[in-house]
């Protein structure tokens, strides 16, 4: 995979940094997501259900760096992935990983050379967690990841603006699925969630997996799209008449709650900060405790969501980062993913649909357009 060796250096040494605070000799991340990050967007996926890739990088001091890889996988990883990103190889056979739950550890240490403990994204014998120092060096977007992340939330927004303005009623949410997937996998990306509901589900679950429902009135489609393992999530609503009153309020109320959220997602703010704006959103538009009733969101990158927003959480507001908010109301949900940047800065929406029927809102002195719901009479 071509990945600029500077992002990647970059993303380097903020781990050696991490090593240096943590007292570790080194670090292991066979994490999928954390795989993707730290190449640039190349991938270790093999095997869908596991969070564990096929074959692990070992980042030490000095800037040093290794793929660990059995012999079944090393070839495709230097041949179509990290080739030309300087990581050494370090094969073994696939035989010897299965001998030993330590196996893993031991190789790196071994590696690495003396005794000094080692950390790990992904629960390992013989190492240290350290995935939430992970999180925390994963915050702060490059460049490069901002323009990644630009482009899918732009494919990603084109492809549910073609499904949902080609939604008759009478599809099955199951159809309306299988459409989502296909519309982002024809643009390179993996529905890796994928939500429909239809009709009196929209307000009965906040998490609408996928059945035969067919809808007749109204319908959401809910899509995480992921791409060269960055995320970007957004959420529409299609009405087959005209939107009822009480819909098109309380959507609007939601997106209140969104604006909030976004003028709020400044550098230094904490998730607890977070929800209790959101809090407060809810409570001034008329619809107290709605945040009780499903999360609001957070942040995101690698991951749906790498910390959600709640009444203890110390996760602090970094910039450039990105965040996935999805504030609902009973009945109806807004959900797009932005970028904030620092205090003064803008905030840039990045899954908008080209026209969809705007609800515009003031966020540090600009007027961002959420969606609305969209009727098909219109």
């Amino acid at each position: 995979m071509a990945a600029d060796r500077r992002e990647i250096d970059e993303k380097s040494a903020r781990v050696e940094r991490l090593l240096g605070e943590a007292g570790l000799a080194g670090v292991i991340l066979g994490a999928q997501h954390n795989f993707a990050w730290i190449t640039g967007g190349a991938t270790n996926r093999v095997d869908g259900s596991r969070e564990a890739g096929a074959g692990a990088l070992l980042l030490g001091r000095g800037g040093r760096r290794w793929v660990l890889a059995n012999a079944i996988e090393m070839p495709r990883l230097l041949g179509e992935e990290i080739g030309g990103q300087g990581w050494e190889p370090v094969e073994h056979p696939w035989e010897d990983e299965r001998s030993s739950p330590s196996f893993l550890a031991e190789t790196a240490r071994k590696v690495l050379g003396g005794s000094d403990p080692i950390g790990s994204d992904l629960p390992l014998a013989g190492a240290t967690a350290v995935e939430g120092r992970i999180v925390r060096a994963r915050a702060r977007l490059t460049d490069a990841e901002l323009a990644r992340f630009r482009a899918l939330g732009r494919d990603a927004g084109e492809a549910l603006g073609e499904v949902c303005r080609g939604l008759e009623p009478g599809l099955s949410e199951d159809d309306i699925a299988r459409r989502s997937a296909d519309a982002l996998a024809a643009r390179g990306a993996r529905a890796i969630v994928n939500l429909v509901a239809a009709d009196e589900r929209i307000a009965r679950f906040r998490h609408p997996v996928p059945t035969g429902r067919r809808w007749e009135r109204a319908v959401m489609v809910v899509a995480c799209a992921q791409r060269e393992g960055l995320v970007a999530s957004l959420t529409r609503i299609v009405c087959a008449g005209a939107v009822p009153g009480d819909l098109r309020d309380r959507t609007r109320a939601a997106a209140g709650v969104m604006g909030r959220l976004l003028e709020a997602s400044r550098p230094g703010a904490t998730g607890r900060q977070l929800y209790d704006e959101a809090a407060r959103g809810y409570e001034a538009a008329g619809f107290p405790g709605e945040q009780r009733k499903h999360h609001q969101g957070g942040a995101c990158g690698y991951r749906t969501r790498d910390w959600i927003a709640h009444p203890r959480s110390d996760d602090v507001v970094v910039a450039p980062q990105a965040f996935a908010w999805n504030p609902s109301i009973t009945g109806t949900k807004v959900e797009e993913t932005a970028i904030a940047f620092g205090d003064g800065d803008r905030v840039e929406l990045i899954t908008t649909t080209a026209g969809w029927p705007p609800i515009m809102v003031d966020v540090r002195g600009v007027r961002l357009a959420l969606p609305d719901v969209w009727s098909k009479e219109s």
